[in-house]
């Protein structure tokens, strides 16, 4: 499955696709920061850039928790970000009313984890026509997902993949099963590890969700070389103050080192050979 964002294209033998920018929209300055330094980091490193952030967090934790400037403001500043810098958007929707209005304005619309199984929502995503990005749950098998990824493709929409942000492991934890990204790319689907949800311990934090930030580097590099087709992280100019998912944000002084290791090791894996080892009961004897 060939999957296109404008003249961008995921999939093997492409750049690195790398999605990244603040959790939630907090100010038209953060944003405005973030995006211009992760467009100049693309250009010098050379990997494929679309611009991430929240205009609503419908899911935090705590009802007290900042959500952002929802709707109407948060795609107008989307908007205006991709206007002044040329680069893709995305940001996720809950709700099938704001699918229509977000398809206007985003070059992907993102399914959030704990929604990624909700039909209504998916089809409205998928009948924007824009790509489709689909966090898999926290709860769902890798094979699982398809499912979802189905309800996007049986719209005529082939732009759909699968972004892998860990597995709940007991409680306020998440494992990353690494097999679960050729499970889904078997089936002709690209594979986005997400580097930051991926360290996040749900809801540790009294009230908020804690995270391991100083694990990000290590599992981003053995998901590359797992063979994922891209990365998604959450990057922030402070992240100790940031408004949401302070303990898992990359500081954006520390993006450029951490970008460019990870491209080292992206275009290195993808001149590899791939190596398929036999099912249990297809071996032959030598």
């Amino acid at each position: 499955m060939s999957v296109r964002v404008g003249n961008i294209e995921i999939g093997h033998g492409q750049p690195l696709f790398v999605i990244a920018g603040p959790c939630v929209i907090e100010s038209w300055d953060v944003i405005y920061a973030t995006a211009c330094e992760l467009k100049k980091l693309s250009e010098q490193l050379g990997f494929s850039l679309v611009f991430k952030a929240s205009f609503d967090k419908a899911n935090r934790t705590s009802y007290d928790s900042f959500r952002g400037p929802g709707l109407e403001f948060g795609l107008e500043m989307l908007a205006e970000i991709k206007r002044k810098l040329g680069v893709p958007v995305l940001s996720d929707v809950h709700e099938t009313e704001q699918c229509a209005k977000a398809g206007d304005v985003l070059d992907i619309v993102q399914i959030p984890a704990f929604l990624c199984r909700q039909t209504d929502l998916v089809v409205a995503a998928a009948r924007t026509m824009k790509a489709v990005n689909i966090k898999k749950g926290q709860f769902v098998a890798p094979l699982d997902i398809l499912h979802s990824v189905k309800k996007v493709t049986a719209e005529g929409n082939t732009n759909v993949f699968v972004t892998e942000r860990g597995t709940t492991f007991g409680y306020n934890n998440l494992v990353v099963d690494m097999r679960s990204f050729p499970i889904i790319q078997d089936e002709g689907v690209p594979l986005i590890f997400d580097a930051t949800h991926s360290v996040q311990l749900p809801s540790a934090a009294g009230g908020v969700s804690g995270g391991q930030r100083q694990y990000i580097p290590t599992l981003t590099r053995a998901a590359i070389a797992a063979g994922c087709q891209g990365l998604f992280m959450e990057v922030h100019p402070n992240p100790d103050e940031a408004k949401s998912d302070a303990a898992t944000q990359i500081p954006l002084g520390l993006t450029k080192d951490f970008l460019a290791q990870c491209v080292a090791l992206y275009n290195q894996v993808s001149q590899l050979k791939e190596i398929r080892m036999p099912e249990k009961g297809h071996c032959v004897a030598v």
